[in-house]
């Protein structure tokens, strides 16, 4: 986005940010749904029985192979009226629909790049996935430069770069899970086998949850998309910082799941809970540092994407309203990390249905449709909506 937001179109800015969110939709939700993958793996390490990590990972190649295919339908076959239903301002809807149908093409390389960190974490290993994303990062900036700002191909040229970025760090990770691992796959494993019924169980209300989250994001986007092609894109360009805000509190949910679960299932409960606390404390103080910068100096970091001023005030009007969801984020991923690593994933959906239907989404569209709608109202929605998770949460704790 910060290639396109300089180097590319305003309406180009625009289709990757709505392109964007349908791609975060498909993957948030596969990350949801490897958890179940991520937890089973601990759970099985803490159980001393790693015999059946084999059997985990077999059935997770399959079904996520499924869940690939379908997605690659979808996404490239409709990929337009999608665009169409994001209500992708008139300018940008071709390029949307391009941007959407080429990481559509590349969306197995996608789902294998989350499936493999999802099994990395699983084991305990948080640094292989950190180096599948350094290497994704180096490729994705260096497919920008070429392709947007060389080549001047926009939108098409940031979705190409996202998609061969994922593609080479699947070879990456490939290679690196050669190494030696404390259990072992045969080929008898790569079939749907009884470990599937587990891992869905787990990861399916988590998917679904997850699903309607970034759903609910979706409309999000496209109320905003009705007020202009500026606030469109200013809003992108607020999501891309919101993503970088929200990647300590999304790091630590996943990694706590694994810790969590590993330690439950060797009966150390009380060590379990107290990953919960510290992680609520890192969180916490990285929160209130994000929280200080995006709140008073969101505009200058929104500068950093593009150089329209129009649309560095819109995604500094958004940030506004966002700014404390970066504080309260840390608290609720944390206790979600925790209640995933104890298997308590039903009740994770539950809580995030009622902030996602009855608050985040009523919210932000009631906040849309006042004559005086702004982005920093909007905004509000995702703040409000965590703290209402929060509650929920305690009361369940």
């Amino acid at each position: 986005l910060l290639v396109v937001g300089r180097f590319g179109s305003t309406s180009g800015l625009s289709a990757v940010s709505t392109g964007s969110q349908v791609l975060n939709l498909v993957t948030f939700v596969v990350v949801q749904f490897a958890m179940g993958i991520t937890v089973l793996i601990a759970r099985y390490l803490g159980e001393k029985r790693p015999e059946k990590i084999g059997a985990v990972i077999g059935g997770g190649v399959v079904v996520f192979t499924i869940i690939s295919i379908a997605l690659f339908f979808v996404m490239v076959c409709f990929a337009r009226p999608i665009s169409v239903l994001m209500q992708a301002p008139t300018e940008a809807v071709d390029l949307t629909s391009s941007y959407v149908r080429i990481c559509g093409g590349g969306i197995f390389f996608i789902v294998a790049y989350n499936l493999l960190s999802a099994i990395f974490r699983g084991l305990g290993d948080s640094k292989s996935p950190l180096l599948f994303v350094l290497v994704a990062c180096i490729v994705n900036v260096i497919g920008d430069m070429v392709l947007v700002a060389g080549f001047h191909m926009d939108a098409a040229g940031a979705a190409i770069a996202t998609v061969t970025a994922q593609a080479l760090s699947v070879v990456f990770a490939v290679l690196l899970i050669k190494k030696d691992l404390p259990f072992t796959i045969k080929k008898s494993d790569f079939r749907l086998n009884p470990q599937c019924k587990r891992f869905l169980q787990i990861g399916l209300p988590l998917a679904l949850q997850e699903f309607l989250t970034q759903l609910s994001f979706l409309a999000l986007c496209a109320f905003v998309n009705r007020l202009g092609l500026e606030a469109s894109s200013g809003y992108g360009v607020a999501c891309k910082i919101v993503n970088f805000a929200m990647l300590v509190p999304s790091s630590l949910m996943q990694s706590m799941a694994s810790f969590v679960s590993q330690n439950v299932g060797a009966g150390k409960k009380k060590r379990a809970k107290q990953s919960m606390f510290t992680g609520i404390g890192v969180g916490l103080v990285v929160g209130c540092l994000v929280f200080v910068l995006v709140m008073f100096k969101g505009d200058v970091v929104a500068g950093i994407f593009s150089t329209d001023a129009s649309v560095i005030q819109n995604a500094f009007d958004y940030l506004k309203g966002f700014a404390p969801e970066t504080i309260v984020t840390a608290i609720l991923f944390s206790m979600i990390g925790y209640f995933n690593g104890n298997n308590k994933t039903v009740w994770v959906m539950i809580q995030g249905l009622v902030q996602t239907l009855l608050v985040r989404l009523p919210l932000a569209y009631y906040m849309s449709i006042q004559p005086n709608a702004s982005l920093t109202k909007i905004g509000l929605a995702a703040p409000v909506a965590t703290v209402t998770g929060i509650i929920l949460n305690v009361g369940f704790f």
